[in-house]
């Protein structure tokens, strides 16, 4: 996988991050996996398509998500309930958004998906084949939140 195409979503993390949130995120070292694959129990599923396709997931335990829910709804949240899960569900949105920005700004069109949320441990998404790259982010005082891109360039655009 390009470097290209995971640049932007580090960049773009953090940026969100540093503006919905006001915390700055530390990046840890990237890691390569064979194929996609999340051990976290939050998970944000996005679809990237066009030019470059794939799948990005934005990993957290339930405690960050709660978190990270808490801050931007602006009210503590007790139980990972419906307003909790939109509100990480448009965080998930808003960084693929702008990643894809990123990408755009560099000469690969794309467009992504409605975000999903999947919840659960030892999650697998199948994604043909393609190689994934785990970015791990430490939020103070919040958790970990982990980037994972699974992204290639398309073989055929349709006519």
């Amino acid at each position: 996988m390009k470097v290209e195409y995971v640049s932007p979503f580090a960049e773009a993390s953090v940026h969100v991050f540093e503006t919905l949130i006001g915390c700055r995120p530390e990046r840890g070292g990237l890691s390569a996996r064979p194929q996609m694959f999340t051990s976290q129990q939050i998970n944000i599923v996005c679809g990237i398509t066009g030019q470059i396709e794939g799948l990005v997931i934005y990993g957290m335990s339930m405690i960050t998500a709660d978190k990270i829910a808490s801050k931007m709804i602006g009210a503590p949240v007790v139980t990972f309930d419906q307003l909790a899960a939109s509100a990480i569900a448009e965080l998930g949105n808003i960084i693929s958004g702008n990643s894809a920005s990123l990408l755009h700004a560099q000469g690969f069109y794309c467009d992504i998906t409605p975000p999903t949320i999947i919840r659960g441990s030892n999650v697998s998404v199948t994604t043909l084949d393609i190689p994934a790259i785990v970015i791990p982010m430490t939020l103070a005082e919040i958790g970990l939140f982990e980037v994972n891109v699974s992204l290639q360039e398309r073989t055929r655009l349709a006519a």
